[in-house]
């Protein structure tokens, strides 16, 4: 919009001119700078709260919480027991010739799948 002159509209200029001016108070500088430095203040209150130093500790609390779920929730490795080698030094030395029998058996027959059988 172009400047307004006074002849333009004259009855708005005589509004305006009846308006008080505004007023600073005599605190005005004085509460803009308090504004600013509080500002300023929560900025730098984030910021230490966002510090190297407390982010190192909690990633350090969070692992321990983490490693402390992992443990209590999985099992840790499962012993043998003494029954275990029992069963193993009470095997007959005629149990592996059976074994080994059964292992010749399967070969054989998985060879002979795929010879040519007549069918029925």
């Amino acid at each position: 919009m172009d400047n307004m002159e006074p002849q333009d509209d004259k009855e708005l200029w005589d509004v305006l001119g009846r308006l008080p001016k505004p007023a600073l108070s005599p605190f005005f500088a004085r509460n803009v700078l308090r504004k600013i430095r509080q500002e300023r203040a929560h900025f730098e209150r984030v910021r230490n709260w966002l510090s190297a130093r407390k982010i190192v500790g909690v990633s350090a609390v969070a692992a321990v919480v983490v490693a402390l779920a992992l443990v209590t929730h999985y099992p840790g490795p499962r012993t043998t027991s003494s029954s275990d080698s029992d069963v193993v030094a009470k095997i007959d030395p005629q149990d592996y010739d059976v074994v080994a029998d059964l292992d010749a058996l399967i070969a054989w027959d998985e060879n002979s799948v795929w010879e040519d059988r007549p069918t029925l």
